[in-house]
């Protein structure tokens, strides 16, 4: 894999919209905005994706999410994901095998990738929301760099 793109989960869930859903592939599990544009994004461009969740962390499309959660990076660290667990799952998933991380992320997830990412100079690093202000600068920002 050339290219992996690490787009955010977010709050928005198929749960949400569909109360009465058990668990679903994370593919249809987020709902949120700037979830999907950044997907689109990384479709759009080809390249692999994998949703950080702070609950469950990368989660390949099908992936199960067992259920609705409401967990972000700004929670107590022993509310969240290890950075262990998540070197763990970064090799066990094959994600390691990318030339290029595309972090279509805020600085948050930003900071979570290169703490977990022991050899980040192995990594040309791609940040093309970087220095947005909010959701509504990272959604105009991918309307104009997403390939129509």
């Amino acid at each position: 894999m050339e290219n992996l793109c690490i787009i955010p989960c977010g709050k928005k869930k198929i749960w949400d919209i569909k109360p009465e859903t058990t668990s679903a592939y994370a593919k249809d599990a987020y709902q949120g905005t700037l979830h999907k544009k950044c997907r689109l994004y990384a479709e759009k461009n080809n390249d692999a994706w994998v949703i950080l969740s702070a609950k469950h962390g990368f989660l390949l499309p099908f992936d199960i999410v067992p259920e609705n959660y409401d967990t972000g990076f700004h929670f107590p660290k022993k509310d969240i994901i290890q950075d262990t667990d998540l070197r763990y799952q970064w090799h066990i998933k094959n994600l390691h095998q990318a030339q290029s991380i595309v972090l279509l992320t805020g600085q948050k997830h930003e900071n979570v990738m290169r703490r977990v990412i022991q050899d980040t100079e192995r990594y040309h690093w791609v940040t093309p929301l970087k220095g947005c202000r909010g959701i509504g600068d990272m959604l105009h920002r991918l309307d104009e760099i997403t390939p129509k």
